[in-house]
């Protein structure tokens, strides 16, 4: 039987079932983190914890150690004797991934297990098209479904030209709400994909409004909000990553303004399928869409189907991303090889997907 507070926070039989493999330990899930130092809750409530040593020797990557959102394996549901103790992170079902700040190999967890993506961006000085496409590759790569939410709309003058052009590269069936702060009705469009034991992670620039919208669904203030300033940029309300359950049930975790994303990983089969479904009318299977003859993406940006700028942003991720050179089929065994390296790469990949197939029959 599921615990009616770790239900609360999302925790599913999947966990469960993974739990039985630490009998001698407790689950919990990671609310927010503070430097070295996490506040978990348990089927007891909220207790404050830390990695074994054991935990710290073996973490390889900085994306090893928890992070808001993870489902962990603890020694103690309380702090009557100190800290409680970390030893594992239980296998997550999706990650919202960024190059760390910093570093060329390093990947940072930013939310994790989470069903939704709210990917917020404010109609005014913060409106960018080409971070929402870096926002969306690694959102369809996180395994979580990308919500776009545009914040502000009261205070843009041009509301159906830039709703035109956010449609126009959030492909693939992607939502696209658009909300105001003028009066309470300007969030009701949010509210249906807030459920109870589903987890929404927020995420966007300082100051496009990720806190006022929690505090609307919330009905409270239950996160600070600071004006934004003078010159139309936000302020940096967050500051820490945290996890919050709403009164309906639903799920969210808050995040820190990030307005450059390092890419990591990235699904530009989903986040650019326009340009994926005119990659497959080139003349060459291996063409790089730049100086090719019988090019197809490069015919649709001289005829005006596909714009300059969308095809650079594309060109640029995918680079990033070390994706140079490769199709789209191409990206997918790199990624499963690069998921399965340590076990033989595509051939034991196969034969894992049809061990797991035969499992669900």
């Amino acid at each position: 039987m599921i615990d009616n507070i770790l239900k609360k926070h999302g925790i599913n039989e999947r966990f469960l079932q993974e739990a039985t493999l630490y009998p001698n330990l407790v689950i919990g899930r990671i609310c927010s983190q503070y430097k070295d130092l996490y506040k978990a809750v348990t089927s007891s409530g909220e207790v404050f914890a830390e990695v074994s040593g054991k935990f710290r020797y073996g973490a390889n990557r900085l994306s090893d150690y928890p992070a808001v959102g993870d489902f962990v394996m603890l020694d103690r549901s309380d702090n009557e004797n100190g800290n409680a103790i970390i030893h594992h992170v239980l296998s997550r079902k999706s990650s919202f991934e960024r190059r760390a700040v910093g570093t060329e190999n390093e990947t940072q967890i930013v939310a994790a297990n989470i069903d939704t993506i709210f990917l917020c961006m404010a109609l005014n000085n913060d409106y960018n098209l080409r971070r929402l496409e870096r926002y969306l590759s690694i959102a369809w790569d996180s395994g979580a479904i990308p919500v776009v939410v545009l914040t502000k709309a009261d205070l843009c003058h041009e509301l159906q030209e830039k709703l035109s052009q956010v449609l126009s590269v959030a492909v693939g069936g992607v939502d696209v709400l658009v909300t105001s702060a003028l009066s309470e009705e300007g969030y009701e469009i949010i509210r249906p994909y807030i459920q109870p034991g589903k987890t929404i992670a927020f995420i966007g620039s300082s100051g496009v409004g990720k806190s006022t919208l929690i505090n609307r669904l919330a009905g409270s203030e239950i996160l600070e909000t600071h004006k934004t300033r003078k010159d139309d940029k936000g302020r940096h309300t967050t500051t820490r990553r945290q996890l919050l359950v709403l009164q309906n049930g639903g799920i969210v975790i808050d995040t820190p303004g990030m307005r450059e994303l390092g890419i990591e990983g990235a699904d530009l089969a989903k986040a650019f399928a326009d340009i994926d479904a005119l990659a497959e009318q080139c003349k060459f299977g291996d063409c790089s869409h730049q100086s090719e003859p019988g090019c197809a993406i490069q015919k649709a940006t001289k005829d005006g189907e596909l714009t300059v700028g969308r095809l650079e942003s594309y060109l640029k991720i995918k680079k990033e991303a070390k994706y140079d050179g490769l199709s789209s089929k191409q990206i997918e065994t790199e990624k499963i090889n690069t998921m399965f390296s340590g076990m033989g790469g595509m051939k034991n990949a196969r034969k894992f997907i049809k061990e797991q197939s035969r499992k669900k029959r």
